[in-house]
């Protein structure tokens, strides 16, 4: 039964971003931070022990405005911990993400560049003095990964980075996520290098793994990337849904698969990239589990300012293909 088809406009309409993801450690920890609580941080992140979940949670803590502000507190109150540090690190990356916005490189002043790379700097120099700390860091070593593309590393060097994470733990979500970015025509790859980085990733990992999310990821920003009608073309093609859908079988669909922090961008990836290839059933099954958690990324492609609305037009017309 589906659990959108009873609901009203007006509900519909409220559906908005949740930066905690749904997530209920997530929020309190966003909570926390907003009110310069970092003792509660700390006893909120010290527990998690999974690098997948602790990178996760340091992201949430990372997007919450002002740390740099008063981040300098904990980390003169805790000098011998690593925590702080890397609070201040993983939130320099978005800090600096803020700075430069979201527009193409061309279209991005020269003082926003400027902005930019001054935080990613001071991002930098903590990741790494975290990762010189505490050598089983992945977190540290994943942003590393994030910041990579900014500051214009060469190929080798975040090749480096990406493979100081996959090292300690092999399967790391937020590190294939970047590095997969990283091989984008549109930073220091190509289309070919991105669908290749996506697909043999997937062929190694475990069955019901979230990596599945880089196959829909690879053909979202080739679609993107292509020219008005060319797009449109390039995604409804059966090829491109039958890989979508071997991915997810082998992924958020197989029987081993089990959600964690974080797990509604992995879903809202398939149930974009479903969606726009035409294949609405595929689609409805993501909507079904995603429920009203709607993530910034990948709508935000569609409607920049207002990512739910064209996460609701899909549902909609995804829930009244099933009657």
């Amino acid at each position: 039964m589906w659990p959108f088809r009873r609901r009203t406009k007006q509900a519909e309409a409220t559906v908005q971003v949740d930066p905690a993801k749904g997530d209920p450690l997530a929020r309190t920890l966003r909570e926390a931070l907003q009110r310069r609580d970092w003792h509660t941080a700390r006893d909120l992140l010290t527990p998690v022990s999974d690098p997948d979940d602790h990178a996760f949670y340091l992201s949430v803590a990372a997007g919450v405005p002002g740390v740099q502000d008063w981040i300098g507190e904990w980390i003169d109150a805790e000098p011998r911990c690593t925590l702080p540090v890397l609070v201040r690190g993983t939130h320099a990356v978005f800090w600096a993400w803020e700075a430069r916005g979201g527009a193409r490189a061309s279209q991005t002043r020269q003082e926003q560049f400027q902005e930019f790379w001054r935080r990613l700097k001071l991002a930098e120099n903590c990741l790494d003095e975290v990762a010189e700390r505490d050598p089983d860091d992945t977190t540290a070593r994943a942003f590393l990964v994030t910041s990579a593309r900014g500051r214009q590393v060469d190929r080798d060097e975040a090749q480096r980075r990406f493979d100081e994470v996959v090292a300690r733990h092999p399967w790391h979500r937020i590190a294939h996520e970047h590095m997969l970015q990283y091989r984008c025509e549109k930073w220091f790859g190509s289309h070919e290098e991105m669908f290749d980085f996506a697909r043999a990733a997937l062929a190694k990992a475990p069955a019901g793994s979230p990596l599945g999310q880089l196959v829909p990821t690879a053909h979202l920003e080739k679609w993107l990337d292509l020219p008005s009608g060319e797009d449109a073309a390039y995604l409804d093609d059966d090829a491109v849904r039958a890989e979508l859908n071997a991915a997810a079988d082998h992924s958020v669909r197989h029987p081993d698969y089990h959600a964690r922090p974080g797990w509604p961008t992995v879903h809202n990836l398939f149930a974009m990239a479903f969606a726009m290839a035409g294949d609405l059933r595929s689609a409805a099954g993501q909507f079904e589990v995603i429920g009203d958690l709607v993530t910034e990324w990948p709508w935000q492609y569609l409607n920049g300012r207002d990512p739910a609305a064209p996460f609701l037009a899909w549902r909609r017309q995804a829930a009244d293909a099933q009657r």
